[in-house]
């Protein structure tokens, strides 16, 4: 093979220095050896020169050409020479972060050996692996960066946060206010006189110290456009101040992705692979909780059957997904399961192994998307499918005038030894931690002091379970709360999103996420005796609180409130293609009362 005018100029300037650097002799002649040299050069820079030994093989008589042929070979500059996996090794200790594969080489017992017969086995297969590393990782490889891709990522998660903050602001007031249903000031008065001091630790949040209705507007609207670590701290606070309406897994998702992209604002390699790795465990563990829960619907790939109607707030596109053929639906069952349980694994391979696995959870999330309001859940999701591209692939993505604009700096220096350290640390604490939650969900038993760690940080939501939908709902109960002023003509509220009126078609609201409406397809799952907020709903249905009553679409009472309530059941079902060529969505039929009916003492201000 021809040797490249930049090998030439190497050369001339090499002998001219006097060789002050260490060389890297390969075979011009293999295409395996020129592309991972080349990949190399441009890994190491000017610490290393790199020659075919077709031109240097003159110079280094003591060498035979067998040897050339068979490894490369390593001289350092004082002549002391290495051939095969030990100089590919010392020649890759010479980028940055990459030396610990020669410290594993020479500290670790039975790493050498392995390490020669591999790359002896590598040698003998040349061809065969030339095909394999340009099909996984490209025709032309160079070291991957990852400016582009933290620019995007970092500004996307900040648009998530922003999403959220003003979803959870516009309800704060109902759900959580002086006047709401579940007031933030009752949770302080009393956790704070039964925990004490350790309060701010077990509940991390900015409500300690003020709880007025000011402070929750405050933390939501500040929330809006603050740097990361300051949303990480007001989102957190929210996840506790908003108590039964701040439970579901996409608030725990939305720190961990959070307290994460700030990781890698200032730890851009370590903040990467943590990406990757909370990307892995959510795909993973939402696969395995399906199979582990034994539903039945799961395991003969009749779940979507279901799901389309029964999940808690369905888009207009749902209807139609759910007239697939039974036989199209176990296929997209089939396929789910395909992508949550074997692409992740992907995740970890080489980068376009990774683009299989990301185009994969981004077709998933997308048809997710399309079918079921699930706020930023999905595109927080598809936003993690970034860390899984290189610089050089979104290059071809991004226009080209777009792509000029981005502020992309150079590689930074490496951080000084206590930063790398303490970086390392929590790298190292979180992936501890993470091993704990998903040996833990997935019925194991940890080691005591995993355990011991992983409660320790649990306040800080750091890292969390994931796996939604483990258990299949095979039919959809709706819960239809009516109001009446003599306790024979009743009028119903209804809600902004979930299922009320049979002729109003599923409302789209991504990346909104209504805390009421879902909170209420969970409680068609539960008895209501246990669900206490449910009755102070109902208490400030009855005082016509403005509040709470601003998050319904419709309030039947508006001038004076109702004298009495209560809430019925019904089993909803999608209409048929008749009835929704006439403009009906739904169908329902009446299940009895889902709670009693209801009044509010007067004296008390309490139900009765």
């Amino acid at each position: 093979m021809p040797v490249e005018p930049r090998d030439q100029q190497a050369n001339v300037a090499d002998r001219l220095s006097g060789r002050d650097r260490p060389v890297l002799i390969y075979d011009g002649d293999c295409g395996f050896c020129v592309y991972w040299a080349h990949y190399w050069q441009r890994l190491t820079g000017e610490r290393v020169t790199y020659r075919p030994y077709q031109q240097a093989a003159v110079e280094y008589p003591d060498i035979t050409i067998a040897d050339f042929q068979r490894a490369v070979q390593f001289i350092a500059p004082d002549g002391r020479r290495a051939s095969a996996a030990e100089a590919s090794l010392l020649t890759l200790s010479h980028a940055p972060g990459k030396g610990w594969w020669l410290w594993l080489y020479r500290r670790l017992p039975g790493f050498e050996p392995l390490a020669e017969l591999a790359y002896a086995f590598t040698a003998a297969h040349r061809p065969a692996f030339f095909r394999i590393s340009r099909l996984l990782w490209g025709r032309d490889y160079e070291p991957p960066r990852y400016e582009l891709v933290s620019f995007l990522f970092l500004r996307g998660f900040g648009l998530i946060y922003l999403a959220a903050f003003l979803s959870f602001a516009v309800q704060a007031q109902g759900l959580i206010g002086s006047h709401g249903i579940l007031p933030v000031t009752e949770l302080v008065e009393a956790v704070g006189a039964s925990l004490g001091r350790s309060r701010f630790w077990l509940m991390p949040m900015v409500f300690w110290w003020n709880s007025s209705d000011l402070a929750i507007k405050a933390v939501c609207w500040t929330g809006v456009g603050l740097a990361l670590l300051l949303l990480y701290v007001l989102y957190l606070s929210l996840l506790y101040a908003g108590q039964t309406f701040m439970t579901y897994q996409w608030d725990t998702f939305l720190l961990e992705g959070g307290f994460l992209a700030l990781l890698l604002s200032f730890a851009r390699m370590p903040g990467i692979w943590l990406l990757r790795w909370l990307l892995f465990r959510f795909m993973f563990m939402s696969g395995m909780v399906k199979l582990l829960s034994g539903d039945p619907n799961w395991w003969n790939l009749s779940a979507l059957s279901y799901h389309f109607l029964t999940q808690p707030l369905p888009t207009p596109l749902a209807w139609y997904a759910a007239q697939l053929s039974p036989a199209a639906l176990r296929f997209a069952t089939g396929a789910v399961f395909f992508i949550e349980l074997v692409l992740p694994f992907l995740i970890f391979c080489p980068r376009r192994a990774r683009f299989c696995a990301a185009f994969g959870i981004l077709l998933l999330e997308a048809c997710i998307l399309l079918t079921g309001n699930y706020n930023w859940f999905n595109i927080q999701t598809m936003l993690l499918c970034l860390p899984l591209f290189d610089d050089a692939a979104l290059r071809w993505l991004l226009p080209v005038r777009l792509h000029r604009l981005l502020p992309v700096t150079a590689d930074t220096a490496l951080p000084d030894r206590l930063r790398r350290l303490a970086v390392g640390a929590l790298a190292l604490l979180i992936v501890l931690c993470s091993l704990v939650e998903m040996d833990t969900r997935f019925g194991g038993d940890p080691p005591a002091a995993a355990q011991s760690i992983d409660r320790f940080i649990e306040p800080l939501r750091i890292v969390s379970s994931y796996g939604l939908f483990s258990i299949m709902t095979t039919k959809r109960g709706e819960i239809v709360i009516e109001g009446s002023y003599d306790g024979s003509e009743w009028h119903e509220y209804e809600f902004r999103y979930k299922p009320g009126d049979l002729a109003r078609p599923p409302p789209w609201n991504i990346p909104h996420q209504p805390r009421l409406d879902w909170q209420m397809w969970f409680a068609a799952l539960d008895d209501p005796r246990g669900l206490p907020w449910f009755w102070r709903l109902l208490q400030r249905l009855l005082e016509n609180e403005p509040t709470v009553i601003a998050l319904l679409e419709k309030n039947p009472f508006p001038d004076k409130p109702p004298v009495y309530i209560r809430a019925w059941f019904y089993d909803y079902g999608f209409s048929d293609a008749a009835a929704k060529a006439r403009g009906m969505w739904w169908q329902r039929q009446s299940l009895g009362p889902y709670s009693p009916v209801v009044q509010l003492n007067a004296q008390h201000k309490q139900l009765q």
